[in-house]
């Protein structure tokens, strides 16, 4: 309390605590916040952002409107599994956004990872149109969104637009290119070593050279499912990799793999 002589009066000053500063989100920020795991969530095939760089997805106006309308979407949580290996086909995937790991196993409990579908792909599709039980698993290896699509509609949408069916083609192309490589890593190598060495090589295909020579690939897969596409254990994958540093043939910084001596690899697997 302050006190005035005179005429003035008493007057009392008061401290206003000072607020806390608000955070302010852009639209786009608190659109993600909202969506499921995070996941950027395309609402439509019409309208999706990336449908050109997609190979099954890259189609007419006219064919995506047929195909958004048989497809259901939804978001699913890393690990979750979209079908089991033996079960009914009873339609097919298209991954909208993560990865799929395909994998198939043996009744002793052994696994591998046939391999790893990525964004634009279809899963489940060789069984789907065959009518054939799943030859795979599908297990999600991040959070994804997928659109799934019945088998009956799938093949009458195939029947009515000739450019779907063509893509559907390319990828079954795609899929024996990818099951023909993990078989040339069981069959055609004679070690562990000269296996991992296949598969970093296959991972440098078609990647650019750093001014040094380096060449720059994501790897975004465990010690452990490396371990399960090249038909290995877990602690020789680890012991490769360090061995392979140790040489100076590679450096792994986070999920970037540094090729510092490709003809090094090749020579594992020539030899």
């Amino acid at each position: 309390m302050a006190s005035l002589d005179g005429d003035q009066m008493a007057y009392r000053i008061r401290v206003i605590p000072k607020k806390k500063r608000r955070i302010m989100h852009t639209n786009d920020e608190i659109n993600k916040m909202k969506t499921p795991y995070g996941l950027e969530v395309i609402e439509s095939c019409l309208t999706c952002p990336v449908v050109k760089d997609r190979l099954f997805c890259d189609l007419s106006q006219k064919t995506l409107a047929g195909l958004d309308a048989i497809s259901s979407s939804a978001t699913y949580p890393k690990g979750a599994v979209l079908f089991v290996e033996g079960q009914e086909a009873r339609g097919a995937f298209i991954i909208c956004n993560g990865r799929v790991k395909l994998s198939a196993s043996s009744s002793q409990g052994k696994s591998i990872i046939l391999r790893i579908a990525d964004a634009g792909e279809i899963v489940g599709l060789p069984g789907s149109i065959s009518g054939k039980p799943y030859e795979v698993t599908a297990e999600a290896l991040e959070p994804i969104q997928a659109n799934f699509i019945r088998r009956d509609e799938l093949l009458r949408f195939l029947r009515e637009h000739g450019e779907a069916a063509l893509r559907v083609a390319e990828m079954l192309c795609h899929i024996y290119h990818a099951t023909y490589q993990e078989v040339k890593y069981l069959g055609l190598s004679s070690s562990a070593a000269e296996k991992l060495a296949r598969f970093i090589l296959d991972l440098a295909d078609s990647k650019p050279h750093d001014d040094d020579g380096t060449i720059r690939a994501a790897v975004t897969l465990t010690h452990e499912e490396i371990a399960e596409m090249i038909g290995a254990s877990r602690e020789t994958v680890t012991r490769l990799f360090a061995s392979f540093k140790k040489k100076n043939l590679i450096e792994v910084h986070g999920s970037t793999l540094l090729i510092k001596n490709k003809a090094g690899l090749e020579a594992l697997v020539e030899a």
